[in-house]
């Protein structure tokens, strides 16, 4: 699968990995900041984006499509930042690939089972029936008035939107159909039989609860060789909230001897 990606900067390679229901459009601003000191490969995961589609999905799928990334671009080690899905994607290639990985950053995900957290996501999403929808605003209303004015969740959701190719309706960039019935897969664990021992960094928004007294135990058995950076005022999406902070703590992290 040939995943559809943008390329900043130059130097040692680094590659971003968006989470669910995102694009790498969600981490150009960051990109471009980072392109100063490497050279950045923003990546659309497969069912997302612009990438191609698929009826299966699992982590096991997302590492192999980033093996074959990394061959297509003769990428033979590079650092990677994954979020939240990207984030346990990212984790599962530096568990099976620990030769192709210089630093693991992790954004906000331990490598455990999470409990449902995204079905009333899913329903208003298929409630807003965007195929027959003729403005933005109204898709914009049916979120809104579904998940109760969340308007962080309904502002990234509306960033996937798009006018669909007859342009009578809109379509979603993410593969709805194949997230939802593959759900149970992306809020499961990631595992190996052996932890990766190199270099990784774990950071947690202060007001997030995805890293947790009760599974950052996996993360301590997976990936020994680990800090932790919490930053402070930011929820799951640390590096919206709080990009300069977050900033700060991926370049010490990258740019360290240690």
């Amino acid at each position: 699968m040939e995943l559809n990606f943008k390329k900043f900067g130059g130097g040692f390679p680094l590659i971003i990995l968006h989470g669910l229901m995102g694009s790498l459009d969600n981490w150009q601003g960051i990109a471009k900041k980072l392109a100063s000191n490497f050279e950045v490969y923003t990546v659309d995961q497969r069912n997302h984006g612009k990438s191609p589609h698929s009826d299966d999905f699992n982590y096991q799928l997302l590492a192999d499509d980033l093996l074959q990334f990394f061959k297509q671009h003769n990428i033979s080690k590079a650092n990677i930042i994954g979020h939240s899905m990207g984030g346990k994607a990212a984790m599962l290639f530096a568990l099976l690939h620990p030769e192709m990985v210089e630093k693991l950053i992790v954004v906000d995900v331990a490598p455990s089972q999470y409990e449902d957290g995204h079905s009333h996501v899913f329903k208003a999403l298929m409630a807003a029936y965007v195929e027959h929808a003729n403005t933005r605003e109204e898709v914009q209303e049916i979120l809104n008035a579904k998940l109760n004015n969340d308007i962080v969740t309904v502002g990234f959701l509306m960033k996937s939107l798009t006018r669909n190719e007859n342009g009578t309706g809109f379509e979603w960039k993410f593969n709805l159909q194949s997230l939802m019935k593959n759900y149970d897969k992306i809020s499961g664990p990631v595992g190996a039989d052996k932890p990766f021992t190199g270099k990784a960094l774990f950071i947690n928004g202060e007001k997030s609860n995805y890293i947790n007294s009760s599974n950052y135990v996996d993360v301590v058995s997976l990936f020994p060789n680990h800090e932790l950076a919490e930053v402070k005022g930011a929820g799951h999406w640390v590096h919206a909230d709080k990009p300069s902070e977050f900033l700060d703590a991926v370049l010490s992290f990258l740019n360290s001897t240690n």
